[in-house]
């Protein structure tokens, strides 16, 4: 997915990514294209005074999930990074290979007394990534790539639980939902030039096929929870 990130590649290649991204578009599922206006959960965390509050997904390319949380009203971060494996694994280079445990993830810092956990899952399920598909997202394959919720506790995980169940139920999507829920794992900021990728790049040709489109679902079918001024990343190694 990042062939080009560091800006040097050669015209040559430009087009070839271009083709090859095209070629992705048309072959990847309606719902990682479209979007689908799914329901809230009919579970939810409880209402809680704290101001701040975490959660870590990871739906393919951290760069799309990532602009689409940065998106959400009520986040304070969505930070890019590296979750499900050990520290001294925690790189892209090593995450790359598939065979570290880690999955490209996005923590996302929220106010719940704004947006609910809930209502993230709602955007995680319904614009940032196509839940569906096993190990891979749209062009991205790989066990780096899967579809997973890290949660912060047991009560996440419980609504979590309850909300793939919610959405099984009702065959909100053709294929069941794959995304797994991993327990106890430690979040690791990923390098700074992937943060902000998609706010920083937004003519990047991968950005532009892949990632864009789920900005315009968002704000198409959950207008509510959208915001136009994305949050950025701050304090990032």
């Amino acid at each position: 997915m990042k062939s080009i990130m560091n800006g040097s590649s050669s015209p040559g290649l430009i087009v070839a990514v271009l083709l090859l991204a095209a070629v992705a578009l048309r072959t990847m599922p309606a719902a990682a294209q479209d979007g689908l206006a799914l329901p809230a959960p009919a579970i939810d965390m409880p209402a809680s005074p704290a101001p701040s509050e975490v959660i870590v997904f990871a739906g393919g390319c951290f760069w799309g999930v990532q602009g689409v949380f940065q998106h959400v009203k009520g986040v304070s971060n969505a930070v890019s990074g590296y979750a499900g494996g050990a520290r001294r694994t925690a790189t892209y280079e090593q995450t790359s290979d598939g065979t570290t445990g880690h999955a490209e993830s996005v923590q996302v810092t929220f106010d719940p007394r704004q947006v609910s956990y809930g209502q993230l899952l709602q955007v995680f399920f319904s614009v940032a990534h196509d839940p569906t598909q096993l190990n891979r997202q749209g062009p991205d394959t790989g066990t780096q790539y899967r579809s997973t919720i890290f949660p912060a506790n047991a009560q996440q995980a419980a609504v979590a639980k309850a909300y793939i169940a919610q959405l099984d139920r009702t065959r909100a999507f053709k294929k069941a939902i794959v995304t797994t829920i991993e327990m106890g794992q430690t979040f690791y900021p990923a390098e700074k030039y992937h943060q902000d990728f998609l706010v920083r790049n937004p003519s990047d040709p991968y950005v532009v096929y892949n990632d864009l489109p789920k900005i315009e679902n968002f704000k198409r079918l959950l207008s509510g929870l959208y915001r136009a001024t994305p949050v950025v990343v701050s304090g990032t190694r």
